[in-house]
């Protein structure tokens, strides 16, 4: 079935949309309840202001964006890598840090519980190079 050129809003109910294609569409306000998108792709999407909730995002793949403002909360992000992101300015509440690494990484201004961490390391660098 091809829908083109319509305006019209499009209700679909319990339907197998698999191998479906979305080209140059607008789907604003769009609402997506209990549906399984394993294998999805998407590409050179907007989607500020989204709001995702229950949700399995197991091995989920972000590349190339921006989320400035973004806010997660409640999610379970173990054993997730960061690598080559910008996380200046932002903050790490009630966090299970348990085994992070942070390695190759600017830590200036850093703090954890309200302590420079840089000085932190420079205690601790001290401390390790003088003989007890």
């Amino acid at each position: 079935m091809e829908i083109k050129d319509t305006t019209e809003a499009i209700e679909a109910r319990h339907a197998d949309l698999s191998n479906s294609r979305f080209e140059t569409v607008m789907l604003r306000d769009v609402s997506i309840t209990d549906a399984a998108m394993q294998d999805a792709k998407f590409q050179n999407i907007n989607l500020s202001d989204a709001s995702f909730a229950q949700m399995n995002m197991s091995r989920a793949t972000l590349t190339d964006g921006t989320c400035p403002g973004m806010k997660i909360s409640n999610v379970n992000l173990s054993g997730v890598l960061r690598d080559n992101v910008n996380l200046a300015g932002g903050a790490i509440r009630n966090a299970n840090l348990l085994g992070v690494h942070i390695n190759d990484s600017n830590i200036t201004g850093m703090r954890v519980d309200g302590i420079l961490v840089s000085d932190l390391l420079t205690v601790y660098r001290k401390n390790q190079s003088c003989p007890s």
